[in-house]
């Protein structure tokens, strides 16, 4: 029997669905949305074997998702359509709006209290322009050295508290990460709302802002 123009279709479409449909796969995709890196480098961030990460990058590359190159004996692989990063956010909405097990998740977060509302990219930098809002930038140092909202303030979750007494108390403090499936940036606003703070998450993280066109600070290279 053969196959409908509309069957081969959906059939190339399935297959980029297929290459999504692993945790493992998107955390890889959550990195690359960071930065370009090489397997091994990717291995580590993502806890898995460099053979194991090998394997789900050459299934992202077959389904066009992702590409790579030689440099040395590195193979370095980064985003092959940026469009990536707007799926992957939908796929978190859609999560978001539907299964209730996705507000559960998010809710225990925040220690079960009621997360606020995260401010819009477009709402931040208004306020970053005025000078108005603290932000921090919760990932991995390398990762914010790699590129960041400027005006960022670099700081991980395990050196949040000995930041709070350098942190005006009468400031809203915005905190991002690395994008819809990070959760960095929920733990730091549920500890600083602990500690009495007037605190939120940007929405989206850094990938989205920087598909907004918006600008990225990328310290010079030593």
């Amino acid at each position: 029997m053969s196959t409908s123009p509309k069957q081969a279709l959906l059939r190339e479409y399935a297959f980029v669905a297929q290459a999504l449909a692993a945790p493992a796969r998107l955390m890889l995709l959550e990195q690359l949305a960071q930065t370009e890196a090489a397997v091994e480098g990717l291995a580590r961030k993502t806890g898995l074997t460099v053979a194991n990460a090998s394997q789900h990058l050459q299934q992202l590359r077959r389904a066009g998702l992702v590409t790579s190159r030689r440099a040395g004996k590195a193979v370095i692989y980064r985003l092959q359509d940026r469009r990536a990063v707007g799926l992957m956010g939908l796929l978190s909405e859609v999560a978001e709006a539907n299964l209730a097990q996705v507000t559960d998740i998010l809710d225990g977060l925040s220690g079960g209290a009621p997360a606020p509302e995260p401010i819009t990219r477009a709402a931040l930098a208004e306020r970053l322009a005025a000078g108005a809002v603290i932000l921090l930038d919760i990932r991995p140092e390398d990762e914010f050295a790699a590129g960041h909202i400027p005006g960022a303030r670099n700081i991980t979750l395990a050196d949040l508290e000995r930041l709070l007494p350098r942190l005006d108390p009468e400031t809203e403090i915005i905190a991002y990460c690395r994008g819809p499936y990070c959760i960095y940036a929920h733990q730091a606003v549920a500890r600083l709302r602990q500690h009495g703070f007037k605190a939120r998450r940007m929405q989206g993280g850094l990938p989205e802002w920087r598909e907004d066109g918006r600008a990225v600070r990328i310290p010079p290279s030593l």
